[in-house]
């Protein structure tokens, strides 16, 4: 693992964790970076000193800007692994999960939109789901 210091078109900066260095630049020639202040897709490396560990410190602002740009990265990753092996119903996310639990529809991973009502509805009938966070992409 690499930690690069980025920094956004709009001068905003932050450090992120890849993989290695090509891992970097396949996410970012596919515009798949954004920063997590502006939603801005323009990333770039910026000039980083290099990291020397002198003992403890308190956390500062930018390893809390750090650790929301991982998060966000992270909560991107879990957003494409939905998106790219599960059914999107939308709206009819409970009735179509009631369906699937009932045996009156296909068995298949789905995803889409409850309400808090539909999900507490959907717990009382001890249909399995979950909630997740969905991060924006900033590309809308």
């Amino acid at each position: 693992m690499i930690r690069f210091a980025l920094k956004c078109a709009c001068g905003h900066r932050f450090d992120s964790w890849f993989r290695d260095n090509q891992a970097f630049e396949d996410l970012s020639a596919a515009q798949r970076l954004s920063c997590p202040a502006c939603g801005g897709a323009s990333v770039a490396k910026a000039p980083m000193a290099p990291h020397v560990a002198s003992g403890p410190r308190e956390r500062g602002e930018d390893e809390a800007a750090n650790s929301l740009a991982v998060l966000r990265e992270t909560l991107l990753r879990v957003r494409d692994a939905v998106e790219g092996s599960c059914e999107n119903v939308g709206t009819a996310f409970a009735e179509e999960a009631r369906k699937i639990h009932y045996g009156e529809s296909a068995p298949r991973a789905i995803y889409g939109d409850a309400t808090d009502e539909e999900a507490a509805a959907l717990a009382e009938e001890d249909i399995t789901f979950a909630r997740l966070p969905w991060v924006s992409r900033g590309d809308t």
